[in-house]
């Protein structure tokens, strides 16, 4: 795949459409496979270059408009204001789209302080056209910005981000209703305003191991990455999905779970034929049906996470299927394989007497998979000692000395502010028992939050996959942890814990809480009716 990751270029599916007075479409030209790239003139103006492989289309970008609701999904539109003509991008990797997006916001701010050359001074010039892919974003580009943006507050519209050119303004002015600088609701306090400034991207630089791990996927191969707790896979699982295009790509995972933290479905729910216990040949018929016949022909990348839990016969059914729908000989009917996950960790599900074997143990696992890949670097622990331990119990060498550190630890007592040391437990129906006598336990009456769902039809689905139940049941005292990232700069993060100490007015929940970095605190979480999806 043709592809950046400066922001500066990318490969996606492009519609350019000229559009009359009325705003309709007099012209339209689909462009399936086009190179996108964002570039300079010889006046270091702004240029925005497609490509379908045979004739390059340049537009100058001075007044546009940036529609960038369906960032996640791949898709936004660039529209060319004088001109009338709206370029409609697709299928773009999400990750590389939104650096594209913020690249080209950040450069045409920072070039709007420049002199503009008018058409006289170009003509006299006589200079031979040119097209230099535009650098990199720096930090004096978003300081030019934000000394334009403290001039002039440029609004942003409800579904686009616009743009101006000295003071004439490319759409209708939006007056927005004025916000009062007090605001006693303690749900401001987990969301506080942001400045309106812009900034580089921030976003977690990969290490070595991640960057080639990414690297090969992106060259095609099929790939298993593996590595203990805290080297990362998850984040790196993450940037893989975003760095694909999105209408081929499908992220599963092998439990409900699992597939939510990336944002994916099950591998059953993907493949389509129940719990694959099914002769091959009715698991065929089964994949047929409209709806699941459509995931594996238009399937081009796989995303498997967890793939320890997969049995080695559902992996061989998979790829014997997949083979079959897409009338393909190749391995696994040509689709690109990127699965990861921990053997080390938990191991498939067992039936019965018989024993589960491991997905790596199945016939076909060789001749799918071109790489095995290992994360060594962890990032979650500094402690090094720390870090050995968890790998040699990992691995299953416990040496003495290792044993009686954890011996020497077992007794410490590392409640705070009333919040108990976490109880790990091997299966959820004995983490529901325990959490149950625990809350019966407590004084008090039980307050009751039932969440909301936006499908009652998927009701019963989302109550497997999701982490939260339907009914979430506390009491003053409860021991409570956070499901979802909040705020991480006040350390608002999955995962963390906390104790009720209060139900206040508005159906909100007061936790006090307590992490390993810093004294606990107090704040507010809403737990009425909350929508889960």
């Amino acid at each position: 795949m043709f592809q950046g990751d400066d922001g500066a270029q990318f490969q996606c599916s492009v519609v350019v459409e000229r559009l009359n007075s009325s705003g309709q479409a007099t012209k339209r030209q689909v462009i399936r496979k086009a190179a996108v790239l964002l570039g300079r003139n010889e006046f270091q103006e702004i240029i925005l270059r497609v490509h379908d492989g045979k004739v390059p289309q340049s537009y100058t970008l001075k007044e546009f408009q940036l529609f960038t609701r369906f960032v996640k999904d791949g898709k936004c539109t660039v529209k060319l204001l004088p001109e009338n003509i709206q370029v409609l991008i697709s299928d773009c990797p999400p990750h590389l789209l939104n650096i594209f997006l913020k690249t080209l916001s950040i450069k045409h701010q920072a070039w709007q302080t420049s002199k503009p050359v008018t058409d006289r001074e170009k003509l006299k010039a006589c200079l031979p056209r040119s097209f230099e892919t535009i650098s990199p974003l720096q930090q004096k580009d978003v300081q030019k910005a934000n000394e334009l943006r403290s001039k002039v507050n440029a609004p942003v519209l409800s579904r686009g981000l616009v743009v101006r050119t000295g003071n004439k303004m490319t759409g209708g002015e939006q007056v927005k209703r004025p916000r009062t600088d007090c605001d006693s609701s303690p749900l401001k306090a987990l969301h506080p305003s942001k400045k309106p400034s812009l900034s580089l991207p921030t976003a977690r630089k990969l290490n070595k191991e991640q960057a080639a791990v990414l690297s090969a996927v992106l060259s095609g191969k099929n790939v298993f990455f593996t590595g203990s707790a805290g080297t990362g896979k998850s984040f790196l699982l993450k940037r893989i999905v975003g760095s694909l295009p999105p209408k081929s790509t499908y992220a599963t995972a092998s439990t409900g779970v699992a597939a939510c933290h990336i944002g994916g479905t099950t591998l059953h729910n993907f493949a389509g034929i129940g719990s694959g216990s099914a002769p091959l040949e009715q698991c065929i018929e089964l994949a047929q049906r409209p709806g699941v016949l459509q995931h594996w022909t238009s399937c081009r990348h796989l995303i498997i996470d967890e793939i320890s839990m997969v049995e080695a016969q559902f992996f061989d059914k998979l790829e014997a299927i997949a083979r079959s729908l897409r009338r393909s000989t190749e391995p696994f009917g040509g689709i690109q394989l990127i699965v990861c996950g921990d053997f080390l960790q938990l191991p498939p599900v067992s039936k019965g007497k018989d024993k589960a074997t491991f997905c790596f143990q199945s016939r076909s696992w060789r001749k799918c998979i071109h790489l095995n890949m290992e994360l060594t670097e962890v990032r979650r622990q500094t402690d090094q000692s720390f870090i050995s331990l968890l790998q040699a119990v990992r691995v299953g060498r416990v040496t003495e000395e290792f044993t009686a550190k954890l011996m020497k630890s077992a007794y410490h007592k590392i409640e705070r502010d009333g919040i108990l040391a976490t109880r790990l437990c091997t299966h959820k129906d004995d983490v529901e028992l325990t959490n149950d006598n625990k809350l019966q336990q407590l004084p008090g009456s039980v307050r009751v939050f039932e969440a909301v769902d936006s499908d009652p039809a998927l009701v019963k689905t989302i109550d497997s996959q999701s982490p939260v139940s339907r009914l979430l049941q506390l009491k003053v005292g409860a021991q409570v942890m956070l499901t979802k990232n909040l705020d991480v700069q006040r350390g608002l993060v999955n995962g963390a814990r906390g104790v009720v100490v209060d139900f206040q007015p508005g159906k909100l929940v007061a936790v006090h809480q307590s992490f390993l970095t810093h004294q606990g605190s107090h704040v507010c979480v809403s737990c009425a009716a909350p929508l889960r999806r």
